[in-house]
């Protein structure tokens, strides 16, 4: 009894920890997005863009190979810098790296079958979605489908897939404080706008047979 209670115990305690642990990053993306910490929101901002206007302007791999080259030259750089000081004062402070190299960086197997179960689970609802809307179940969903695709084929036009995260991480990085400072009149403005589509909407519904056996069987 001691043994499984311990072992409950100890499991209870990995699933709190894994539990803190995603609530903790949860937060940690929503304080950058928020700008909370200017500093640390304006470094990944910064370097986010830069990544990406790096991919609009070279190929994956020579972006890939020079951001490990930059990494390579400092580690080098420094493991000898750090040879050539302990060298001269005759210290034996050892590798510089220890405490990195020594460090545990393998994936534990119950984090990564908890993260697969996860996606797997995202992956069959979106299947189940896409059968559902491309074999026309409702027809006013597959309508909206068909209307987001024709207007998609417009921005596609316009952008590419580069452009398009640029432009995404920006609004990421801007939109989440304008929000937070005028939200009283944004959501204002959104309540408008989404009486206007429901109305919208319904009106369709009436109209469509589809939509008349979708409203009885909700």
């Amino acid at each position: 009894m001691d043994t499984q209670s311990s072992q409950i115990s100890s499991s209870q305690g990995f699933t709190d920890g894994q539990n803190s642990a995603a609530k903790e990053s949860k937060l940690s993306v929503n304080d950058l997005i928020h700008w909370r910490d200017p500093k640390k929101s304006g470094v990944v901002f910064g370097l986010s863009l830069l990544l990406l206007l790096s991919l609009a302007a070279f190929s994956v791999i020579s972006v890939v190979s020079y951001m490990l080259l930059a990494l390579l030259c400092v580690t080098i750089t420094f493991r000898i810098y750090k040879s050539v000081v302990q060298a001269v004062q005759k210290s034996t402070e050892g590798h510089p790296f220890r405490e990195l190299i020594e460090k545990d960086v393998t994936i534990p197997p119950e984090t990564f079958r908890k993260h697969v179960d996860t996606s797997l689970t995202h992956i069959n609802r979106a299947l189940k979605q896409m059968s559902r809307l491309f074999l026309v179940e409702d027809l006013v969903d597959s309508l909206k489908l068909a209307v987001v695709m024709w207007m998609l084929t417009y921005v596609g036009a316009v952008f590419n897939g580069i452009t398009i995260l640029i432009l995404a991480d920006i609004l990421l990085f801007a939109v989440p404080p304008v929000y937070e400072k005028n939200k009283t009149q944004i959501d204002h403005y959104i309540d408008l706008v989404r009486t206007q589509v429901n109305n919208t909407i319904a009106k369709l519904q009436e109209k469509l047979p589809g939509a008349m056996k979708r409203s009885k069987t909700e």
